[in-house]
């Protein structure tokens, strides 16, 4: 768990979902007293969702699921958020919208994203999920329901593959809309 699979038509994630609310902001993710004390991915990975949730990152697990309503990682451009919940071993987020620059820099880094507020209405706290990014299929395997969200284009889906943007450069020596 907690990395991309080849799985049925393509990259698939399980995981134990974590549900939040709407308007979960970079700040919640990562307070800014944080910021400047450390680069240490790790160690500010430790202090995720503290003054939201107190307790997430002991109780996290590799591969484990992020599901939150409207407008996940509004606030700052801190880049650092997405890359402590990636450090935490995030696999994915589903939530109904997401911050634009919160998105950019998910991508960039190497963690998916998936818009679908239907899954997020039907998806609990503890939930066992599975997502198939390639096909854009949310599944609740808790409850045997499957939900169905606009899939990557195909250029996203080859910079996730590969970790992120830069991994992706370093591996092939160019952007994927240079193919």
């Amino acid at each position: 768990m907690g990395e991309i699979s080849s799985g049925i038509g393509g990259s698939s994630f399980r995981g134990r979902a974590w549900k939040f609310g709407d308007s979960v902001s970079t700040d919640d993710i990562i307070a800014g007293r944080y910021k400047f004390k450390t680069l240490d991915m790790r160690e500010l990975a430790r202090h995720a969702m503290e003054n939201i949730r107190p307790g997430f990152a002991d109780q996290v697990k590799p591969g484990d699921i992020i599901v939150a309503g409207w407008n996940f990682g509004c606030g700052s451009s801190r880049e650092h958020a997405p890359r402590v919940l990636k450090e935490l071993g995030i696999s994915c987020i589903i939530a109904k919208s997401f911050a634009r620059i919160f998105y950019r820099n998910s991508i960039t880094i190497g963690l998916p994203l998936i818009e679908c507020s239907e899954a997020v209405d039907r998806i609990d706290e503890g939930d066992e999920v599975e997502v198939i990014l390639d096909e854009g299929i949310v599944r609740n395997l808790t409850k045997k329901l499957e939900f169905k969200a606009k899939p990557y284009p195909e250029f996203l889906l080859k910079i996730l593959r590969e970790g992120g943007l830069i991994e992706y450069v370093k591996r092939f020596g160019r952007l994927p809309w240079q193919d």
